[in-house]
């Protein structure tokens, strides 16, 4: 389970390798200080809603057509290519968040979005309409095959860094739509260029700064828990281990979609090269 996320329309909630230019000819059980260092700056990329893929139609009460058109307005288009890093460690849900949602808590009664039938199963479309009926039986099997098997890879990768490095670092990767959905706590309309996303505990001042000033040097506008807010955690370190660190980045997707379509737009690849120089950012502040 997660704590640090209320994703979508609440007051915001919410692994690769890049090769260097070394000669291979000769095989050495030694790093050098450079090398120390790029191993030091590996971080940790949380994907949770780039999947289209519906893996169960069991409990669905409407046709595809209908839950494609919900798939086109909820998924975040392409974060699993524009968030793309070689060098660090991608965790990317392989489901719709249709179909379960990974940034949901499981108990209703502690999900905000759960009034709104958009738990972490969601049970009604943006728009309010019944998509599907979700029994108790259909959930158990549901979490127990997808949503806690995503849990466990994203909790073994922070585990494995801390471990390893001695600490974890957490982008949690999102897009959002330029116009507020239905179901949007936050109704302004006028939403910035890229928003970050923040934990009081686990978000550190620095990461916000550089956060800042990134963008604005690029110059795009950036919202600060605006519109959408928090970031993603494992509920084992939350609020208790100051090792791991977490950001949220989300893309308003005006910036590289033709929207409402998910058609890349011609500023597409200079988004991803935003994001990329981005991410070597917060890992040259590590």
């Amino acid at each position: 389970m997660i704590v640090t996320k209320k994703r979508a329309t609440t007051k915001p909630i919410r692994n690769a390798l890049r090769d260097t230019a070394h000669s291979q000819t000769v095989i050495s059980y030694f790093r050098t200080p450079q090398q120390e260092q790029t191993m030091d700056k590996k971080i940790i990329l949380h994907i949770p809603h780039s999947s289209t893929n519906i893996p169960l139609s069991e409990g669905y009460l409407v046709d595809f057509i209908t839950l494609e058109k919900e798939i086109l307005k909820l998924t975040d288009w392409y974060t699993d290519d524009l968030f793309y890093s070689k060098d660090d460690e991608m965790i990317v849900a392989e489901f719709s968040r249709i179909f379960c949602d990974p940034e949901r808590f499981t108990d209703d009664s502690q999900e905000v979005m759960a009034q709104y039938g958009m738990g972490v199963l969601y049970e009604k479309s943006d728009n309010g309409e019944e998509i599907r009926t979700v029994t108790p039986e259909l959930k158990e099997k549901i979490l127990k095959s997808y949503y806690w098997k995503h849990h466990h890879k994203f909790s073994q990768a922070v585990q494995n860094h801390l471990d390893f490095y001695g600490k974890a670092v957490i982008i949690d990767c999102h897009s959002y739509p330029s116009q507020p959905l239905k179901r949007d706590l936050d109704k302004n309309p006028k939403r910035p260029d890229f928003n970050i996303g923040t934990d009081s505990f686990h978000t550190t001042k620095e990461l916000i700064d550089i956060s800042v000033s990134f963008f604005e040097k690029a110059g795009y506008t950036l919202g600060i828990d605006w519109p959408y807010s928090g970031s993603i955690v494992p509920i084992e370190h939350y609020h208790k281990n100051k090792n791991v660190s977490t950001i949220m980045l989300e893309i308003n997707r005006a910036l590289y979609l033709n929207e409402p379509s998910n058609q890349k737009s011609e500023n597409y690849n200079q988004v991803k090269q935003i994001v990329s120089e981005y991410i070597k950012a917060i890992k040259n502040s590590l």
